[in-house]
């Protein structure tokens, strides 16, 4: 019986991996809230009901597929903290850990980027807890740095957002540019730019207030 319960229960978890990449496959010529659940399950090859075994909706599958972008977005995010200071060697690990996921995830990169201002509220409000959520980790970590030790926990967190936009915006610079080509070395270029000036305000930065 455990038996037949364990394959009954990796087969519902295979089709709702397929429909989750259908969907992101649909999704790279569309928004979510043109995308049609029909769509999807005709991609499996399933019945349309079979898709409410799995999601409630296609806003629901969004979601999923927001927290699946970040999972694996995290151990990126992971990496780059791993290094401490704003030298140019955190700077350029930082621009090629950034590329080397849009190389490695396009699809949810565009996903994230198309629908984190998107028609569908739930999954807005999925992209932006995680990107909250990202936030608060970088700023657990200048807080251990110099020369933001001492900031606030609000001044850590506005410096965090900072860098948390600018790795949004790098990732859909990077795709648009396409991996290999002489824009994504532009961009590379722009984005280190970027972070050293960014570097330079955090070192120099005083709160008048």
């Amino acid at each position: 019986m455990s038996h037949t319960l364990g394959v009954r229960q990796a087969q519902k978890q295979k089709t709702r991996q397929a429909l989750l990449d259908a969907a992101l496959q649909l999704l790279d010529e569309q928004s979510l809230s043109s995308l049609g659940l029909r769509e999807v399950t005709r991609a499996v090859g399933v019945a349309p009901t079979a898709f409410y075994r799995h999601f409630r909706d296609t806003a629901d599958l969004g979601v999923a597929l927001v927290e699946e972008a970040f999972a694996s977005l995290h151990t990126t995010l992971t990496a780059m903290l791993a290094a401490t200071g704003d030298g140019e060697e955190r700077i350029a690990g930082t621009v090629e850990l950034i590329a080397g996921y849009v190389r490695s995830h396009p699809a949810h990169v565009r996903f994230i980027a198309r629908e984190r201002h998107g028609g569908v509220r739930a999954v807005r409000d999925a992209i932006g807890a995680q990107l909250a959520l990202f936030a608060r980790e970088v700023a657990e970590q200048f807080a251990q740095e110099e020369p933001t030790a001492e900031w606030t926990e609000d001044d850590l967190l506005m410096l965090a957002g900072v860098y948390v936009d600018h790795m949004v915006m790098t990732a859909s610079a990077f795709l648009d540019a396409g991996p290999g080509t002489a824009a994504e070395a532009r961009t590379a270029d722009v984005a280190r730019r970027q972070l050293r000036l960014v570097g330079l305000g955090r070192r120099h930065w005083r709160d008048e207030r």
